[in-house]
């Protein structure tokens, strides 16, 4: 959900084709990306400086990794702030990676890949497929009495208690393309690489899998101020949608939206740093 593939960093694309990857990144605080427990990076591209006060963890959408984030990198320069986008087996440096097989296996692999990034005050931030993600993680962190996160920031995405209006993981490539390519989800050009293509839509539809099987029986309301954006022209998440999230906060609560559809945080990708900076700081 959101730009599917449009940043995967699974593996290089065909020679001459797009190379979709993990785009360079300015100098960050630690001088290395930090591995997991893994024995792997889990951030890769970090952005930041000696002085942030808050680490931003973001999770990508259904298909992505961190590159998805690179509108991102370009718009930051926000002081304060420390940019660090979590790497997702099965892409980029966890390509080699099998995917858990539910959505609570992921969120206790990822807490011990990044468990080492929890010693400052930090926010986690999650769009679409990332949104659940996060606040499975923001729920098992505080399960396993880990530092709870400053915020929890969801993106486009139903609450996870919110039934699943449409399933479209069982769908063949074709139809799974056809549903991305109706809100501007996957870039054309890459139909020009089958090969490639068949195994970015493998990525997006394991993903899609994985929410679409998630739904607690009831709202899990999260230890910290939950704030939630959208696109106010996204075709997939109405504003209506995301208020029931409202259900999943125990103390803070915000709700906004910006222009854009179901990508506006990367094609707006300057709005939303901001909003955040707003938001959080």
């Amino acid at each position: 959900m959101g730009t599917y593939a449009a940043e995967l960093a699974t593996e290089p694309a065909p020679a001459g084709g797009p190379g979709p990857g993990v785009a360079d990144a300015p100098p960050h605080r630690h001088g290395g990306d930090a591995a997991g427990a893994a024995g792997r990076p889990w951030i890769v591209g970090r952005v930041g400086g000696p002085e942030d006060r808050l680490r931003l963890l973001c999770l990508p959408q259904a298909g992505g990794s961190t590159g998805s984030f690179a509108p991102w990198r370009l718009a930051m320069g926000l002081p304060g702030f420390e940019l660090a986008t979590v790497e997702l087996p099965g892409r980029g440096v966890g390509s080699g990676e099998t995917m858990p097989d539910t959505l609570e296996e992921l969120a206790d692999a990822v807490i011990d890949g990044v468990r080492d990034e929890l010693d400052m005050p930090y926010a986690l931030f999650g769009h679409s497929f990332g949104a659940l993600l996060g606040h499975r993680i923001a729920v098992r962190v505080a399960e396993r009495g880990l530092r709870p996160p400053s915020a929890l920031v969801v993106s486009a995405s139903r609450a996870p208690h919110a039934p699943v209006r449409k399933r479209v993981s069982h769908l063949d490539d074709a139809g799974l393309l056809a549903w991305l390519e109706g809100f501007g989800g996957f870039p054309p050009e890459l139909s020009r690489y089958p090969a490639y293509l068949t195994y970015a839509l493998r990525t997006v539809r394991r993903d899609l899998a994985l929410v679409e099987e998630y739904r607690p029986a009831a709202a899990v309301p999260v230890g910290c101020p939950l704030h939630v954006f959208g696109g106010a022209e996204d075709p997939l998440v109405s504003g209506e949608q995301l208020e029931l999230w409202r259900e999943c906060a125990a103390g803070g609560f915000t709700s906004r939206l910006l222009p854009g559809g179901h990508d506006y945080l990367f094609t707006g990708a300057a709005a939303m740093t901001a909003a955040l900076a707003a938001t959080l700081l």
